[in-house]
């Protein structure tokens, strides 16, 4: 077996190939062949360089030759109106369609360039290169977009940009209005974030023109985040995520999707975002950013090309692009940056390598690629929105027609001018009252707040003496403090609550009217108390009442029978009042009669049980001496206390106090009662000097009072007239412009179905209105 190896091992020979001069041919025409094709390449990036060049230089002739037209346009136009350009009739719409929100389910799907990427992904600076400014506030990784910035971009002669809701117009191209214009939408993007909240959904809407630039809408949203921060609300992320949702649920929504080109692929939360809301990939436009980093740090080119193939990333898209939007300067200019941007796909690898088509690079190629996009979703799905809107205008007239078939359909704005009207209507009667039923009221509020006063701290304690002398002495001292310190004041306060009064009576009167709409009431009750809140009487009126007052209750002379008669009655009414309001709290402490508890079936509790027997004793007591003093002696609480304990009641000495109060009262203002009647004849004793006989000194202290109210009102009533109803009228209307401003306070005392139907009607009918105006000048433009 050994010996067999042996001899097949020696029979076996290998032969080599050896080299010949034709083998060094064919390697030398190979040579030869990758020299050819590698010039070749060579000469075709050149020439593609060269086209590209050329392509600049003629849309930079172009951008200067429409900018001198425009200029032309705008001197043969003069004081004629300016025609809207296209884009500004479709921005316009997009406006109203902004905050609509329909019964109906009348989507918003007319298009517009959705800008949505990962914080820091460039975003930003993508739209800054589209628009050619740098617009934007910048963060330095801080998150600077906190609500959605709709950019109009159209043609112009100048390079300019301005908000909707202002007439500021911000030169572009000076950076200090650029300053001014960046700093103006970070002002706006913290007001529009509210009640503790990182993002929010107010959409801050502007325009940018300038020469070449390309015709579209698009809409900046804030990057989306893989973690909330302690400086952010908890629900950043979800609100994020889910305003990007709804936003590319649009289904004629251009979504640009930027991925930042210098991090791992496998980080990016935007691409399986975008997946999901366009699996298709029908309406997605992809951007690499920041490929000049990345080009830098790939080790494997092959990376990027998969990326820009679609093969990467799980989406689909209708192109994708490679940009470089900056150096990472911040301070660089717009052409600074598009310098940079072309030098590098000039001499970059991927270029040279084949890796991306030059039609795939820079951003002027992306913004014609997007522009192109747009317009081509707006042209077929324009004419189908304005269909739907026009069918919803049609429920929504039908829907008015069955329920409010006679009503005119006004909307908030013009229902506020209609109750605007009305309320100062209202006013306008204020001011034909008369004299007298001016001081009949004050008159009669100034008592309503004083009369406790009058009888509490003045009348019962000087009454309460016994002796005539005492009591007016008494009651001098007692009125010169009050007319001093607090009488002024309570009657400047009367004034303001019958001004108040009054013009509320003519607010309540005119809701009788026949013709009353009560869709006003709450907005007109807001504005009466706001008005009424901020009006003050003015503070010299107060230190007139003082003098006038003073001097009134001064005089103690009356000379005239129909003034005692009169202050006799005025006394009389007003004993009978407390005398009434005394009863009732005896009635509520005593319990039910004993007609009530025979008849009725009606029954004491046992705590007015022991009342009843304590009233009883002290009866006894008022009873035996008429002119007891206000308050028991201590042997006098004894002695009712022991008369209880017989009858089986065993009360303390506070429970007989609290009961004394209004029993005493009521057993004086009896008295007075009587004694008043006996004044009514004693007017020319009192005149001929016989005062202290007649015992009819607290007659002349209440024509002092009632003076004084005649006089007070009668200077209110002067204040009023002049001065008073006139600041109040001012004040009201102040209130109705702050009002007619501040469209939240409208929302919230304009209400119902309604007002909701008018105002969407309304809408609506915009809505369309713009949209085929818009239809009949695109269609011009075909």
């Amino acid at each position: 077996m050994q010996t067999q190896k042996k001899e097949l091992a020696k029979s076996s020979v290998a032969y080599a190939r050896p080299l010949s001069s034709d083998y060094d041919e064919e390697r030398r025409k190979a040579q030869s062949s990758q020299q050819r094709m590698d010039a070749m390449q060579d000469e075709l990036m050149q020439m593609q360089l060269k086209y590209q060049r050329e392509l600049e230089r003629l849309e930079r002739e172009n951008k200067e030759l429409r900018k001198q037209m425009l200029l032309k346009g705008n001197q043969k136009i003069n004081s004629r109106k300016i025609k809207k350009s296209l884009i500004d009739m479709y921005s316009d719409v997009l406006d109203e369609l902004n905050d609509y929100d329909s019964a109906y389910s009348t989507a918003d799907h007319l298009p517009r360039v959705v800008v949505v990427g990962d914080q820091s992904s460039g975003k930003t600076s993508v739209l800054e290169m589209i628009a050619q400014a740098r617009i934007f506030p910048r963060g330095g990784g801080e998150m600077m977009t906190r609500a959605p910035v709709k950019v109009t971009l159209s043609e112009g002669p100048y390079h300019i940009a301005q908000f909707k809701d202002s007439s500021r117009e911000f030169d572009l191209t000076k950076e200090s209005e650029l300053a001014d214009l960046r700093r103006e939408v970070e002002l706006r993007m913290k007001n529009s974030v509210k009640n503790g909240k990182t993002v929010s959904q107010d959409v801050i809407s502007m325009s940018v023109k300038g020469p070449g630039l390309q015709r579209m809408v698009l809409v900046d949203l804030p990057g989306i985040i893989s973690t909330v921060t302690v400086d952010m609300a908890e629900d950043t992320r979800d609100a994020i995520r889910q305003m990007t949702q709804q936003y590319m649920s649009n289904p004629n929504a251009i979504i640009l999707c930027i991925q930042d080109g210098s991090v791992d692929a496998e980080r990016s939360n935007v691409t399986d975002l975008v997946a999901q809301m366009d699996p298709s990939g029908k309406r997605t436009i992809f951007v690499l950013t920041k490929v000049d980093m990345a080009e830098e740090n790939l080790t494997n080119p092959d990376r990027v090309r998969k990326i820009l193939s679609g093969k990467l990333f799980p989406m689909k898209a209708l192109g994708y692009f490679a940009v470089v939007t900056g150096r990472g300067r911040a301070d660089d200019s717009i052409q600074t940056i598009k310098d940079y941007e072309e030098k590098f796909f000039r001499n970059s690898k991927l270029f040279k390598d084949g890796v991306v088509m030059s039609g795939q690079v820079t951003t002027r190629n992306l913004s014609m690629a997007v522009s192109e996009c747009f317009w081509k979703m707006v042209r077929e799905t324009v004419e189908q929105q304005a269909d739907a809107f026009k069918a919803t205008r049609f429920n929504l007239e039908t829907e008015w027609k069955n329920n409010f078939p006679r009503l005119r359909e006004l909307d908030r704005d013009e229902l506020f001018e209609k109750a605007r009207g009305e309320i100062l209507d209202e006013i306008v009667n204020l001011s034909q009252l008369s004299p007298r039923h001016w001081e009949e009221v004050l008159m009669m509020r100034i008592w309503e707040k004083v009369s406790m006063h009058v009888f509490e701290n003045i009348y019962l304690p000087a009454a309460q003496t016994g002796d005539t002398g005492t009591f007016n002495t008494a009651v001098d001292i007692k009125l010169k403090q009050w007319a001093e310190q607090q009488l002024p004041a309570k009657s400047v306060e009367s004034g303001w609550e019958c001004l108040k009064q009054e013009f509320e009576n003519f607010m309540n009167r005119a809701k009788q009217s026949t013709d009353h709409d009560d869709i006003f009431d709450n907005l007109k009750n807001a504005v009466v108390n706001e008005a009424i809140q901020r009006h003050s009487w003015e503070e010299k009126a107060s230190q007139m009442l003082r003098v006038i007052q003073l001097n009134t209750l001064d005089d103690r002379n009356v000379n005239d029978k129909r003034d005692w008669d009169e202050a006799v009655r005025f006394l009389e009414n007003s004993v009978k009042d407390k005398l009434q309001s005394t009863e009732k709290i005896l009635q509520e402490m005593l319990g039910p009669g004993r007609r009530e508890r025979i008849f009725y079936w009606k029954s004491q509790t046992e705590e007015q049980a022991k009342r009843s027997a304590v009233k009883n004793e002290l009866d006894k007591i008022l009873y035996s001496d008429k002119r007891h003093a206000p308050t028991l002696t201590q042997d006098e609480l004894t002695t009712v206390r022991k008369n209880l304990q017989r009858g089986g009641h065993d009360v303390d000495n506070e429970f007989v106090r609290s009961t004394w109060h209004p029993v005493y009262r009521r057993f004086f203002l009896q008295q007075s009662l009587t004694r008043t009647y006996g004044c009514k004849k004693a007017f020319y004793m009192y005149h001929n000097g016989h005062e202290n006989e007649t015992e009819c000194s607290d007659v002349v202290l209440f024509w002092r009072i009632q003076q004084m109210l005649k006089v007070t009102s009668k200077a209110l009533r002067q204040q009023i007239m002049n001065r008073e109803a006139r600041r109040l009228d001012k004040e009201i209307k102040e209130v109705l412009e702050d009002y007619s401003q501040d469209s939240e306070v409208k929302r919230k005392l304009l209400t119902g179905r309604r007002v909701e139907l008018a105002e969407e009607l309304k809408r609506v009918r915009q809505i369309q209105e713009k949209l085929e105006e818009f239809i009949q000048a695109l269609n011009k433009e075909k």
